[in-house]
C-alpha cells in the first residue's frame, strides 16, 4: 500500500492511496509517526475499516513524514559511478580511500511537501544541487540487527531529494552544514510498505531538471547494501520507529557535469523511483 500524510481545510491527515491513486481514504492515526508505531494488524484493520475516499485533487500532499523526529541518517558516495564524478569534481572534498560508508546527518525542522519549494537560500548558498535517493523507513525499534534480518526492521521506503550546497559542503569539509539547510529535505509523494517491494530493492531511480534526464541507475547498485547499512548502524545505536535512513544517489548529480550543471530559481526538479513515484519541487 502506499500511505500519504495530508492537509485538507487546514487539518493535517494520514491516509492510504486508492489502487488507482486518484484518490485517499482517511485512516485514524494522529500522525505518520503514530501510524508506523502501530503493529501491522492495527494499520491492516484501520485500511479495511476506512470510510469514505477524498479525491487528490481536493487535498494537498505534504511530506509522508513531515517532521522526523530525528536527523535523517545519510549515505555518502554509495553508488561506485557517482563515487567517481564525485571525485573528479573536488578529489581533496570527496576521495574515498577506503571501502567503508560514509555517514553523515541531515538535520529536517520540516521535510519539503511533493510540489513543494527548494529554498536557494541567496546570499548563502552558490553551487546548488540535487541527489535522488531511495529512503528506507524503519518500522520498529532496531538494535544488533543482523544483516540477514535487516527486512524484517523495514516499515517501507520513500523518494528523497538530497539537495546539497557544494561550496559550503567542500569549504566546511564536513557535510551537516551544506546539506541541512532550510528547505533541502524534499520527501515523498507517499511511503510504499515494503510488502510491496522485493528485498533487497532493484527498483529504477532517476532525476530530471526541467524535462532534462540527469540521473537513472537502479537501487541495487549500492556500494554498502541496506542490510549492511542497518547492521551497522544499529550495532551503535538504537534506531527507532520511523527512522528515515537516505541510502545515497547514483551518478548524474549537478557537479557531475562539464561543465557543472547546478540550480538555480525556477528549476524544477523531478525524483523518480520505480514503485513510489515521482517528487517534484521547484527551485525559488
Amino acid at each position: 500500500m502506499k500511505l500519504v500524510t495530508f492537509l485538507k481545510d487546514g487539518q493535517e491527515s494520514v491516509g492510504v492511496l486508492t489502487a488507482d491513486e486518484t484518490a485517499v481514504r482517511p485512516l485514524p492515526f494522529p500522525d505518520m509517526n503514530a501510524l508506523i508505531e502501530a503493529s501491522w494488524e492495527q494499520l491492516l484493520s484501520a485500511v479495511k475499516d476506512a470510510d469514505g475516499s477524498l479525491p487528490l485533487s481536493a487535498v494537498a500532499l505534504l511530506a509522508p513524514i513531515p517532521r522526523p523526529r530525528q536527523d535523517v541518517i545519510c549515505l555518502g558516495i554509495n553508488y561506485k559511478a557517482h563515487a567517481e564524478e564525485a571525485e573528479r569534481y573536488s578529489s581533496e572534498a570527496f576521495k574515498k580511500e577506503r571501502p567503508i560508508p560514509i555517514y553523515f546527518s541531515k538535520r529536517v525542522s520540516e521535510a519539503v511537501a511533493p510540489e513543494g519549494y527548494i529554498e536557494s537560500h541567496p546570499g548563502l548558498v552558490q553551487r546548488l544541487d540535487y541527489e535522488s535517493e531511495l529512503a528506507v523507513i524503519i518500522g520498529k525499534t532496531a538494535k544488533n540487527v543482523k544483516a540477514a534480518d535487516a527486512a524484517d526492521y523495514i516499515f517501507g521506503y520513500t523518494v528523497l531529494n538530497d539537495v546539497s550546497a557544494r561550496l559550503l559542503q567542500t569549504t566546511h569539509k564536513q557535510w551537516y552544514f551544506g546539506k541541512g539547510l532550510d528547505g533541502f529535505t524534499p520527501m515523498g509523494p507517499c511511503i510504499t510498505t515494503a510488502d510491496e517491494i522485493a528485498f533487497p530493492p532493484a527498483l529504477r531511480i532517476s532525476s530530471r531538471v526541467n524535462g532534462e534526464r540527469r540521473q537513472d541507475s537502479t537501487t541495487d547498485l549500492l556500494i554498502t547494501d541496506i542490510g549492511e547499512i542497518i547492521q551497522e548502524l544499529s550495532s551503535g545505536m538504537t534506531l527507532l520507529p520511523g527512522t528515515i535512513i537516505a541510502t545515497g544517489t547514483p551518478a548524474g548529480v549537478g557537479m557531475g557535469f562539464d561543465p557543472p550543471k547546478f540550480l538555480k530559481p525556477g528549476d524544477v526538479v523531478e525524483c523518480t523511483i520505480e514503485g513510489i513515484g515521482t517528487l517534484r519541487n521547484t527551485v525559488r
